[in-house]
């Protein structure tokens, strides 16, 4: 902060400049040091400006060249999102995070921030027919838990129930009622958009939780995307989705009255899905990649 260079500092610390280095590392890597870039000329700027006045919500682009793989741009933004979520979570809160393939890149980045009396809870059960989904949902909450020294709540539940009568039974359950509670009160959720269209799988597609039944279904209902396993279409609506009956997710009234909904979204396959989203109301701040935020601008 006093513009003293690696050489100066070592001076006075009687280091070496090697070690002046390695810390600087190491303050970057713990949060200590946050470096940002803000230009009103550059192309994200106008972009996050349009779609503030279009959406009404608050907008973060990413830039990441065109010729980008889905894999890379995914990389990018979520290793934007996870060195800012600091901003958005403190302590004494709550933040409920939809495990997946967008929230598992996000935890590996996240930079450190020591709080207290915070905690974050899965929004959704991860079980189906081939695991209990406990160990994959875990490694993903555990790692924003260390992050941020927060309590994590897991969801011990299937994905999808089988019925919805064991569904309706399992959340009169007190153990379960009490999960439930914790999601209606949350400060931040946190999360990504399943797309049945996008070059990197959404782990509910990719992961053996729905049959060829499931997929018909879904077809027939004209979905396209879901947010942590409840399923919408074009137009935001959930009603009359057999699936949603099933699934385990929070309700879409729950998350619109979480004070701040960061949805994560890379890739212009995803379109459809983000779209529907904002249809829902169901964002108040968009991290999304430069090429996503021109095509979706570009229908307005």
């Amino acid at each position: 902060m006093q513009d003293l260079t690696m050489d100066a500092i070592a001076h006075e610390l009687h280091t070496s400049r090697s070690s002046v280095s390695r810390l600087l590392s190491h303050a970057r890597a713990t949060g200590l040091v946050d470096i940002q870039i803000r230009s009103p000329l550059d192309a994200p700027s106008r972009l996050e400006l349009l779609i503030q006045e279009r959406f009404q919500i608050t907008a973060h682009v990413v830039p990441v060249p065109d010729h980008a793989s889905d894999v890379d741009r995914l990389e990018r933004v979520a290793l934007s999102v996870a060195r800012i979520l600091g901003q958005f979570f403190d302590s004494n809160m709550v933040m409920g995070i939809a495990w997946g393939s967008t929230m598992n890149a996000i935890s590996r980045h996240v930079t450190p921030k020591q709080t207290h009396g915070s905690q974050i809870i899965q929004l959704n059960g991860a079980g189906n027919m081939r695991t209990t989904g406990l160990s994959y949902a875990s490694e993903i909450l555990g790692r924003f838990g260390y992050a941020f020294g927060a309590h994590v709540h897991q969801f011990p539940v299937p994905a999808f129930f089988d019925s919805p009568a064991t569904k309706q039974a399992l959340w009169r359950e007190r153990s379960v009622s009490r999960l439930l509670e914790m999601q209606a009160r949350m400060d931040v959720a946190l999360f990504g958009l399943g797309s049945p269209f996008s070059e990197v799988p959404s782990h509910v597609y990719a992961g053996g939780y729905l049959e060829e039944a499931d997929y018909a279904s879904l077809s027939r209902s004209e979905v396209v995307g879901d947010v942590a396993t409840i399923f919408f279409r074009a137009d935001g609506s959930t009603d009359g989705i057999p699936l949603n009956t099933r699934g385990t997710g929070p309700d879409f009234d729950v998350l619109r009255r979480t004070p701040r909904r960061l949805c994560v979204v890379s890739g212009t396959a995803k379109l459809p899905s983000l779209r529907g989203a904002l249809k829902a109301d169901l964002i108040t701040d968009l991290f999304v990649d430069e090429s996503t935020a021109r095509a979706l601008v570009a229908t307005i």
